[in-house]
């Protein structure tokens, strides 16, 4: 069956506090609770820097990871400390690959989550994992796609750059909105969640480039419906 995976890695996660470790991944299990209602994925953290999911339609791995982004990178840490590798967190938040293959075996009461779409995820996060040296950290790229169709591999590695570089200048309040759009609320509702202007949310969208990403997102639905069958 093919399905897809996220695996992911909190950039410069020992050089945060016990207070910023404990809201992040408290953060990230409540958003895996959202996705999980809106998407049926299943995901989970491990050892406090590593996550996984588990995504039924492949379809939804881009629009998962956007918003797992997105949703870590609108909320505030408790923390005041800045050195090299904070400042890393910070700017980069988290390292992630999207995995698209063959499940062979999923059972998540026992924690089990096997087949080539974990593997091409995890590989990736593994393989650039290194740092030139301890307190500084080189980070060429934040989003990763892996599948065994190289053309469409071709095909999605320059879409997921674009939208990296759209994001990489995205403030806290650009992300709260992108979230909220990523997870399908229109503006006004958007607006009453952040109790701010409708207005306001529509000059959030249009700094952030909601309008490249969103069509960035539909392309890459299409594309990966059309080449894989949806379980």
């Amino acid at each position: 069956m093919i399905h897809a995976t996220i695996s992911g890695d909190i950039i410069a996660y020992t050089s945060l506090s016990d207070a910023d470790k404990i809201i992040i991944e408290n953060e990230i299990v409540n958003l895996f609770k959202l996705l999980k209602k809106k998407f049926n994925v299943y995901g989970r953290m491990i050892k406090g820097d590593y996550l996984e999911c588990y995504i039924p339609n492949p379809a939804d791995s881009l629009r998962v990871a956007l918003i797992i982004k997105s949703y870590v990178k609108s909320f505030s840490l408790e923390s005041s400390d800045s050195n090299n590798r904070v400042n890393a967190y910070k700017t980069y938040i988290l390292r992630m690959a999207i995995g698209i293959g063959d499940i062979s075996r999923f059972e998540p009461r026992k924690g089990i989550i096997d087949g080539e779409a974990i593997y091409f995820s995890g590989r990736i996060i593994e393989d650039n994992k290194s740092t030139s040296d301890k307190k500084r950290i080189v980070i060429k790229k934040t989003l990763f796609f892996k599948s065994k169709d190289e053309e469409i591999n071709n095909t999605i590695d320059p879409l997921i750059g674009l939208i990296e570089v759209l994001l990489s200048k995205a403030t806290a309040k650009h992300n709260k909105v992108l979230f909220l759009k990523l997870m399908g609320n229109n503006e006004d509702t958007i607006a009453k969640k952040l109790n701010i202007y409708q207005s306001t949310v529509n000059e959030h969208s249009t700094s952030l480039g909601w309008n490249a990403i969103e069509k960035a997102v539909y392309f890459y639905e299409k594309l990966i419906t059309s080449k894989y069958s949806i379980v």
